[in-house]
């Protein structure tokens, strides 16, 4: 854990952005395609190394097959303190009958009522977070 220059920020290690990630259940998967950036809520699960969700055919997965590159970011806020982490890497779609059946073992559940039936897989390449305090902006100097 390091402390930003920037302020009182501290910069997470990757097994505790990890253990930020399997404690968190929602949040944002960001997408370009052709130059134009969609932001999507999901519901999703990180197990091995890697995070999973599941979705319907529709826009977002039209996106993941036209560019597989995604961000993703998850947050949490406290009474004292919050943290973000953030996902850098590829998306897909599993096909495999094998991967279906793992991801389902997950208990991966979508908080809105639609039918979702295909599950996305995003493998890491770069995995960031930060933790900082809550409270008022200090005065300028």
């Amino acid at each position: 854990m390091d402390t930003d220059p920037a302020g009182p920020v501290e910069l997470l290690g990757e097994d505790e952005c990890w253990a930020l990630l399997r404690s968190s259940s929602l949040g944002r998967l960001a997408v370009s395609v052709a130059n134009e950036p969609n932001i999507y809520p999901v519901s999703f699960v990180a197990a091995d190394h890697r995070l999973l969700f599941l979705t319907s055919p529709g826009t977002k997965l039209a996106e993941l097959t036209v560019n597989s590159q995604v961000a993703f970011e998850t947050d949490g806020v406290e009474a004292d303190e919050a943290w973000s982490v953030v996902v850098k890497g590829t998306a897909r779609a599993l096909d495999s009958q094998y991967d279906i059946d793992a991801a389902a073992e997950l208990s991966l559940r979508s908080i809105d009522p639609t039918l979702k039936y295909v599950y996305v897989e995003i493998t890491p390449h770069e995995v960031t977070g930060r933790r900082f305090k809550v409270g008022q902006e200090p005065e300028p100097a």
